[in-house]
């Protein structure tokens, strides 16, 4: 985990946005401001209580990041390479729009988070605190489609499911996690037999490094994932 000083870079947000200076997010509003942060209470961003580790794999963290309506998080800092997947800010879904801050890794950057309401500002974030991927020689196998987002620490793939509909048997070299992005039910079975059944917006399913899955539809509506890989 990185040891880096803090910036002195302050981010204070409204309408319940995360945002940084190099990251926008549209229909959304943000002040941005440098600030002193002298006497005022920071922590690194994996010990701030609504950045909730859900998963460790080495140096790589799955991040459920929820602010209720009304709350405002801690100043944090963010010391590593971040990829957002968007569930909702307090206005509604967001429908698992991917973006990221791969400038992290080089710069810290300290920010607070606040969410007006009226309803849960939530992210899914893949935190990846390894030294980047130089080389490409770890494309996924069975993805038909290209990635969304591709950089030295992170791909990201959208996969849509009509009713019923089944994907082809994938493996990624790379650990990486599945996130439902829309109401609907999705199975992931492994090829060890088992099956996760994600069942709503923002559930989740990971995936070790180089273990097949494949991904099923069994409802009577479209529906939507991404999978999102964190390279080492």
């Amino acid at each position: 985990m990185s040891s880096k000083p803090s910036t002195v870079k302050a981010l204070s947000l409204t309408a319940a946005v995360i945002a940084s200076s190099t990251v926008a997010f549209t229909g959304m509003t943000s002040l941005a401001q440098e600030q002193d942060f002298r006497g005022q209470k920071i922590v690194q961003v994996l010990q701030e209580p609504r950045h909730r580790t859900v998963h460790k794999d080495g140096d790589i963290y799955l991040l459920d990041v929820q602010v209720n309506p009304g709350d405002t998080s801690y100043l944090h800092t963010h010391d590593a390479a971040i990829l957002y997947t968007f569930i909702s800010n307090g206005d509604g879904p967001l429908y698992g729009r991917v973006s990221g801050n791969t400038d992290y890794a080089e710069e810290n950057f300290t920010h607070q988070v606040s969410n007006p309401g009226p309803g849960l500002f939530r992210i899914m974030a893949l935190t990846n605190y390894g030294n980047g991927v130089e080389m490409d020689n770890d494309q996924p196998q069975g993805v038909g489609s290209p990635a969304d987002v591709e950089n030295k620490w992170f791909r990201s793939y959208r996969i849509e499911l009509a009713p019923g509909e089944e994907s082809s048997i994938q493996s990624h070299q790379n650990p990486s996690v599945i996130i439902q992005t829309r109401q609907g039910k999705v199975y992931v079975s492994r090829e060890d037999g088992i099956t996760v059944e994600l069942s709503a917006m923002g559930d989740w399913a990971w995936r070790d490094a180089n273990s097949a899955f494949k991904l099923t539809n069994p409802g009577n509506a479209s529906v939507e994932v991404v999978i999102n890989e964190a390279r080492r």
